[in-house]
């Protein structure tokens, strides 16, 4: 990140915006490196993103009716990526946002099985949220033929991440678009209407 960020400079860039993961120690080293470059910087720090249960791998799970991870009971804002890619915009085309830092969050807190009893209520489909070690996601992960040292990366930061240092809403969104976050709920509805966390969608190649 340093290094690309340095690029960037010498190249006449004269503003970066950095999307950092909230609360993780190698993104904190990514935004010095951003800092440090000598360009005008805009910080934007997101959580889990709410489109991860339908377009990451999450997917699988809902439609396989357990919804596996090691994250506990734990409550997050859970953050919908289009409001993160506007806040990005916002900071990368309109002036005021040099040298800020854009905590952006969902307007409330749920935990993992909150949002799970959510999907499987809309849906109408038997979901459950299961709490499981460090371990056992990464078996579950490399069983599935994600490859062993992504499936430990990932495992090391959800668990790291999900301590409740997160569990905290802002009020960045509506500060900075004049709008309020879109909420899980939203999400939901408008997702379980495409169909994609229908059992057939991936054979039938529906979304």
């Amino acid at each position: 990140m340093g290094s690309f960020a340095e690029l960037a400079a010498a190249c006449g860039v004269r503003h970066l915006v950095l999307l950092a993961d909230r609360g993780a120690a190698e993104a904190e080293r990514c935004e010095q490196a951003v800092r440090d470059s000598g360009t005008e910087w805009t910080i934007v720090r997101a959580g889990f993103i709410t489109q991860n249960f339908s377009e990451a791998f999450l997917l699988e799970q809902v439609r396989a009716g357990v919804v596996a991870l090691p994250v506990g009971d734990v409550a997050e804002p859970f953050t919908d990526a289009e409001d993160i890619a506007d806040v990005a915009v916002a900071a990368l085309t309109e002036n005021g946002h040099a040298g800020r830092i854009h905590d952006v969050t969902g307007p409330r807190l749920i935990t993992f099985a909150d949002a799970v009893d959510e999907i499987a209520k809309v849906t109408h489909k038997e979901v459950r949220y299961l709490p499981v070690t460090p371990e056992g996601f990464v078996s579950s992960l490399t069983r599935r033929g994600v490859a062993a040292e992504y499936a430990t990366q990932l495992t090391s930061l959800m668990v790291e991440v999900f301590d409740g240092r997160r569990a905290n809403v802002t009020d960045t969104v509506q500060r900075v678009l004049g709008r309020p976050p879109h909420d899980f709920t939203e999400y939901v509805r408008a997702t379980a209407a495409t169909g994609i966390w229908d059992a057939h969608a991936e054979s039938s190649g529906g979304a």
